[in-house]
This record gives C-alpha cells, structure tokens and sequence, in this order.
C-alpha cells in the first residue's frame, strides 16, 4: 500500500479508503469484519463511514458494525484513521424532531456522543459534514468544533458535498477564529462526472484539503458494466442503469470498455487508477461488497497508466476545464 498525508495534517493515510456503506445493508456483520480485516492486513488504514448508514429504519447500523469490529481487539483502533460523518436526522422518520440534525452546536454535540457509542472508541480521527447548512452560521459550526477537539472527540474536521466558495467561506471563517479549519472535502468525481474540477478541487487545493472522491466508479457505470452484461454477467442496476438507457452514453461507456481491452486493463481497476494521477486527490473511496471486490480494486494503486492511455481517456470523458474559462472567456 502507498500512503500519503491528509491535506496540509501531518496525517498519513493510504491511497484507497474503505467506504463502508453496504455494510449492513447488503454486507452482513461477518462478511464486513472479514473485508475490514482484509483491508487492514493489505495497508488500508483510512476508513470512512457516516452516522446515517445503515439507512431507513437502521440508521446508525453501519457505525455499529465497525464497533464490534474494534472491540474484537488486536490494535484495530490504533491502526485505523476513522472518519464518520454528521447532518442528516437520526431519528425514525416518524420521531423527526426539530434539531435532530444539521450542523447546528447542539445537533453536532449529540451526534458525536451517538457516534462514538456505536463505534465504541473514544475519539474519531475526522469528522466530517455531510452536507452544506444553509441556516447555521460558520462561527457556531467552528464554536462546536473546537470544543469537541478540546475534549479529545475529534481530531480533524472535513466537509463532504461542499462546493467551492463554501470550502472557501468556511476555511476563511475558520482563519479569523483562529481554527484549524478543514483538513479534507469528500466530493462526487470520476472519469465520468469531472465538475468538481472546476472549482471544487482548486479550492481544496488553495486552502490544503485533501479531496477524497466518492463513487469512483460513478455507480457502476465504470466497471465494466457493459462487458458484464454482454457477458450475462450482473446486469447494471440504479445510476449505472439509468445512464446507460442514453444512447449517447452507452456509446461512451463502450468506447471507454474497448479502449482498455486494446490496453489489457480491467475497467473497474483503470478508473481507480485515474483517480489516482489527479492533482489534489488524496484516495478514492472504494466501497466492496466482497473480500474478491476489494482485492480488485487494490490492484489499482499498483496500476501505472501510460500517457497515451490518459490522453485517450480524455478524448472520452474531457473534463470541463478551469472556472471561469469553462463557462466564460
């Protein structure tokens, strides 16, 4: 495994993180102690979660299950950076009760304290936002904390779905409070949906966030999925369904599967890899349903990509090119 550091932190994190959300609903317990103990034996010690996964009427599910794995012992706490996350409503849909959730001091201090129950560990390395709060003022978010790094409950605060003058409104913020501000932006990028180029990544860039990209494989739909299908393998399902009822980008996803197989590379594998040449681009998440899924993807951090195969992954997903050239003069 390759590490490097988290943002401008002297935190050293691997190149792939372990998205655990199918853990719980479609991973049960042991299969997802058996992947996060592949993980952690193959070098991944980033992993990230969120309070709200395990979804519905099990919110909060996901954070158990990695609980139980660190109460198995043998230094799992200690070798693992832990990020969760907080602003959607914990509460069953039928209890939602005003301040259940967003980022407002009294909301996040509860949330804390419910993470940390279930994750039975006394600190989270990273704590993110889930979400941009329309309504709570940046100084009452950095007022929560930086009590909360006072006791010792966090370490470092991230943002995730932020678009780019808010990374910068709330690091901005964060100067003139004498905070640390944030330390990484969790953001939707991949060779098929490359927006956040434009401002997303140079704002983190511009203020030391290291960007983590979240379904790197956009849905499926960058893993092979036509070959599968053609295949008889598993057919594609939800985003990756959806986008490829356009003929327009069907037509990309099978220029992009016929460009690997010239190269000998495997789809899901190569987008990983991109991910991994892109400017400010810390790690992807990598969410496996399976141990053989996450053996796949970590054949990507040992992946090189020639420039010739870069080039033409470009002539197939161009990337909008750099605000405000894309969309002015």
């Amino acid at each position: 495994m390759k590490y490097t550091q988290l943002g401008r932190t002297g935190l050293k994190v691997s190149r792939l993180v372990l998205g655990t959300m199918n853990f719980g609903p479609l991973t049960e317990e042991a299969d997802s102690h058996t992947i996060m103990d592949a993980a952690l034996g193959a070098g991944i010690n980033f992993f990230d979660t969120a309070n709200v996964y395990g979804w519905g009427e099990n919110k909060g599910r996901t954070e158990e299950i990695i609980g139980s794995w660190f109460a198995k012992g043998g230094d799992r706490r200690d070798k693992v950076v832990l990020a969760t996350k907080v602003y959607a409503n914990m509460a069953a849909d039928s209890d939602a009760w005003p301040n259940h959730d967003k980022l407002s001091a009294l909301n996040i201090r509860r949330a804390v304290d419910a993470s940390l129950k279930r994750l039975r560990t006394d600190y989270i390395d990273l704590y993110q936002f889930h979400h941009i709060d329309r309504d709570t003022p940046v100084e009452e978010i950095w007022q929560a904390i930086d009590v909360l790094i006072k006791q010792g409950k966090i370490l470092y605060a991230g943002s995730s779905n932020f678009p780019g003058w808010k990374i910068a409104q709330t690091n901005e913020t964060a100067r003139r409070l004498g905070s640390f501000g944030l330390v990484s932006e969790q953001c939707l990028y991949n060779l098929a949906e490359r927006r956040a180029e434009m401002e997303v990544i140079p704002a983190a860039q511009e203020y030391g966030l290291g960007v983590i990209p979240w379904s790197p494989l956009q849905g499926g739909l960058l893993g092979g999925v036509i070959k599968k299908e053609t295949e008889g393998g598993r057919r594609a399902s939800g985003r990756a369904a959806e986008a490829l009822a356009d003929a327009e980008t069907r037509a990309q996803i099978q220029a992009y599967e016929d460009v690997l197989d010239k190269h000998g590379l495997e789809p899901g594998e190569t987008a990983l890899a991109w991910l991994l040449t892109r400017p400010g681009v810390t790690g992807p998440i990598v969410g496996p349903r399976t141990a053989d899924q996450l053996a796949s993807a970590l054949r990507a951090v040992e992946l090189e990509l020639s420039d010739e195969l870069l080039s033409e992954l470009d002539e197939i997903f161009p990337g909008p090119g750099p605000s405000p050239e894309a969309f002015a003069w």
